[in-house]
């Protein structure tokens, strides 16, 4: 497994980042703890949680369950030292937390103790922002994006009131490091310019979509990332699942996310299935399997630090881990930029 620099936090985290937002929904306690166990076997040592999770769906009386989960493999098991840990603190208007409250120095304090509570551990390795209190054009809001109506004033006093109360926790080691999620590359920019001239703690990476069906990264904050050692953790690389085919021609497999969500959360659209279709063939070329060659082309891209993976099945796993392991030729990677500028952005 390859292994690669947290931003400059000085940790080496693994290609590859165990998803768990299943855990506690579509998937048992113990279906989680075997995804630990058998991850850390080939060679992860990063798993991506949040306190809003599970989700599929998201409920408030299964908020957290997730954390749960995984404090109780730490528990059980006393493996805690092998993990790279990163869960994120949830944003404005997320009603099943503080009533929606948005991030600020008086809700870190008692969201920082619920993980840690939940996660049965005294550090939290990466403390990630979930979204911004602003809003962000993630999750197609893209298409209708206006940032006309923000307060730059405000939104600088946030990140400076944030940051203060961040580094209180680093203080009482609670949280070791800073991460973002579903971050611009102007929001970025400024959570990294206050926290360099204050001392504060500073983002080691940013979590946001990305795969061969989403590449709104492939540009300024591609830029950004490159030139201020901030990862991107790239979350759905699969698309949520699209990218393995296994939704083509109208199949819906009953255990499936989509049968749970119609929409797989906006991506499907009149273009999406033509898109999948010209990777699949790609990958039918080349006899390669389409979700590790997706997975695989993620950790080609120089901003990527990890490919953040979700399974419900040990089969999913391992085929995901796979891909760890999967070169591709320039043949393929050429293949695929020409079925990018055929279908760009489908959903």
């Amino acid at each position: 497994m390859k292994m690669t620099p947290l931003g400059r936090t000085g940790l080496e985290v693994s290609a590859l980042c165990l998803g768990t937002m299943t855990w506690g929904s579509q998937n048992t306690p113990e279906e989680g703890h075997a995804q630990i166990d058998r991850a850390l076997e080939r060679g992860v040592n990063f798993i991506d949680t949040a306190e809003m999770y599970p989700v599929n769906p998201t409920l408030k009386e299964t908020t957290g369950r997730t954390e749960e989960i995984i404090g109780q493999w730490f528990a059980k098991t006393g493996r805690r030292d092998e993990v790279i840990l990163a869960t994120k603190h949830s944003g404005e208007g997320f009603m099943n937390a503080r009533d929606g409250a948005p991030i600020s120095s008086a809700t870190i304090p008692e969201t920082v103790e619920g993980s840690l509570r939940r996660l049965r551990t005294d550090h939290i390795d990466l403390y990630q922002l979930h979204w911004p209190n602003r809003g962000s054009y993630m999750f197609r809001k893209n298409w209708t994006f206006d940032p006309s109506g923000q307060s730059r004033t405000e939104t600088i006093a946030h990140m400076e009131d944030t940051l203060e109360a961040l580094q209180r926790q680093v203080d009482k080691g609670n949280i070791r490091h800073f991460g973002l999620s579903n971050e611009s590359a102007w929001g970025t920019a400024q959570w990294l310019r206050i926290a360099e001239a204050h001392g504060w703690p500073r983002a080691a990476s940013i979590q946001n979509e990305y795969s061969l069906l989403c590449r709104l990264y492939d540009t300024d904050l591609a830029e950004l990332s490159v030139n201020e050692d901030v990862g991107l953790l790239a979350f759905s690389p699969l698309a949520a699942g699209l990218l393995s085919g296994k939704y083509q021609g109208g199949a819906m497999p009953g255990t499936s996310r989509m049968a749970l969500n119609s929409t797989l959360g906006g991506r499907i659209t009149d273009r999406v299935f033509d898109a999948v279709d010209a990777y699949l063939q790609i990958a039918a070329r080349h006899e390669l399997n389409p979700a590790e060659m997706a997975l695989a082309w993620c950790l080609t891209r120089p901003f990527v630090c990890a490919a953040i993976f979700g399974a419900t099945t040990q089969e999913q796993l391992d085929i995901a881990l796979n891909s760890a392991d999967l070169e591709l030729s320039d043949e393929v990677l050429t293949e695929i930029d020409h079925a990018h500028r055929a279908h760009p952005m489908p959903f």
